[in-house]
């Protein structure tokens, strides 16, 4: 900062020395030529001598003009020379001599000092317009440093302010990118999801349609072999048995067709078999079916039907569907299976 107010100020020239000797050598010599000059004009104070002379003219013959003759050429005047001059002149001719040398001496120092002082004088001036331009052109330099550097800082801020709205037009560009991709994506994934859905939904429709038809062929055919076999029985029976017995409830004994009595553990045997069948998830207070159940000495199930239902369908044909998935039904100490028995169902916790 110290550099900068130091070049902001005109650079003056140097002192000189001997200035105020310069000075009164030259008042000295002003002082000299003054004393000469009114003692070259004054040297002299006494009034010359006057002298008198006669001047005589002939009057002119104003009657008849005889001719003249022809004057004679003149004769030859011989020169004579000026006679020395007398001491005292010389010697005051010398002094006047004398002094007007010593008075253009003196004038020509007097004039020489002048010139030497206009001379430094303009120097001096030269040496101060020189400074002031020095400084007028450092001034002007700092200046133009100062604009150039006010430019670029105002281009360098542009720059900023620029490369800002560039990089927060492209975070937004690439937002709206990202938000267009997640929208894509979104819509993707819902449609892949729906496409998983439709497919699972129609491989689930298909699935139980396939189920359905081959449940239904596996019931015609099981209801076919079971008519067959029960046929079969009845013919080798004589014609005929009978279908009442009493029922196995849970916990409970039962008895056979045919008239003979089931053991006392053969009911909890049908219970370890058609409990872990059971498939139920929904309510269990107050359910309680009674399924009718037909089979071969074998044990094999010949037939299953709802005898008594608990008023929820669901619950009726899951009860069904454990009975039907425990075939073939376990044989009594006998070795055989009752021919007609009656299952009473309840769900876990009912």
């Amino acid at each position: 900062m110290s550099n900068r107010q130091n070049r902001a100020r005109p650079i003056r020239p140097p002192r000189e020395r001997g200035t105020w000797k310069a000075f009164a050598l030259a008042a000295l010599m002003h002082l000299l030529l003054g004393w000469l000059l009114y003692h070259g004009i004054n040297w002299q104070n006494n009034t010359p001598a006057g002298s008198e002379a006669e001047l005589w003219t002939e009057i002119p013959d104003l009657s008849t003009p005889t001719p003249r003759p022809a004057p004679p050429p003149p004769a030859p005047v011989k020169v004579q020379p000026a006679p020395p001059p007398a001491k005292d002149e010389e010697a005051d001719i010398a002094l006047q001599e004398k002094k007007r040398k010593q008075q253009e001496a003196a004038a020509r120092e007097a004039q020489l000092a002048e010139q030497r002082r206009q001379q430094q004088e303009a120097q001096q001036q030269a040496e101060e317009k020189r400074q002031q331009q020095l400084a007028a052109q450092q001034a002007a330099a700092l200046a133009a440093q100062k604009a150039a550097q006010e430019k670029q800082k105002q281009a360098d801020k542009q720059k900023q302010v620029d490369q800002q709205k560039q990089q927060q037009q492209l975070k937004a560009q690439q937002e709206k990118e990202a938000e267009k991709a997640e929208q894509l994506k979104e819509q993707k994934e819902a449609k892949e999801k729906a496409d998983a859905q439709a497919k699972a939904k129609a491989d689930a429709d298909a699935k139980a349609k396939e189920k359905t038809k081959a449940d239904a062929a596996a019931k015609a055919k099981l209801d076919q072999e079971r008519r067959a076999r029960l046929a079969q029985l009845q013919g080798q029976a004589g014609g005929g048995t009978s279908e009442s017995g009493e029922g196995l409830a849970k916990g409970g004994t039962g008895k056979g067709a045919g008239g003979n009595a089931t053991s006392a553990g053969y009911a909890e045997k049908v219970q370890r078999r058609v409990r872990p069948n059971i498939v139920w998830a929904g309510e269990t207070a107050g359910l309680e079916t009674v399924v009718a159940v037909r089979c071969a000495p074998t044990g094999t199930l010949l037939s299953a039907t709802i005898r008594q239902s608990s008023g929820n369908e669901q619950w009726d044909q899951a009860a069904l569907r454990a009975v039907q998935r425990s075939d073939p039904m376990p044989v009594d100490i006998n070795g055989q299976a009752p021919a007609a028995f009656t299952i009473t169902l309840r769900p876990a916790g009912g």
